[in-house]
């Protein structure tokens, strides 16, 4: 079975998702701190970096889902790439969910097992 590139790096943005959710509040809230001691509003730009990476994480999980299917290789990895994006994306709050959700479509992604419904060819 042949690897699509879309698959590698889904899974790549997929880790690097990982990362920037466990940082993202941390990085708010000390960002906000700041503001409030010299006056700025740097807060909502640190935010909408994180939300732009969950979106974009979503539209690659899309693509790969669809590149996916059409080449019969499993499908969870990248279902599991949009759940975990689309929580994030849904509220920030959700950051350790949608870590965890990541971690283990990664590995699905990674894999590339073909489909249930794909027949073995000797």
């Amino acid at each position: 079975m042949k690897n699509l590139k879309i698959n590698i790096w889904t899974g790549i943005l997929d880790i690097i998702n990982c990362v920037l959710f466990a940082v993202s509040w941390p990085v708010i809230f000390s960002t906000a701190a700041s503001d409030a001691f010299d006056g700025t509003s740097m807060t909502n730009g640190a935010g909408t970096f994180f939300y732009i990476m969950a979106a974009i994480g979503l539209i690659i999980n899309v693509i790969a889902l669809i590149q996916s299917k059409q080449h019969n290789i499993s499908i969870v990895g990248p279902v599991l790439g949009i759940i975990g994006n689309a929580l994030f994306f849904l509220s920030g709050a959700m950051a350790f969910p949608a870590m965890v959700v990541l971690i283990v479509g990664t590995v699905f992604v990674f894999l590339h097992h073909p489909s249930k419904n794909t027949k073995a060819v000797n």
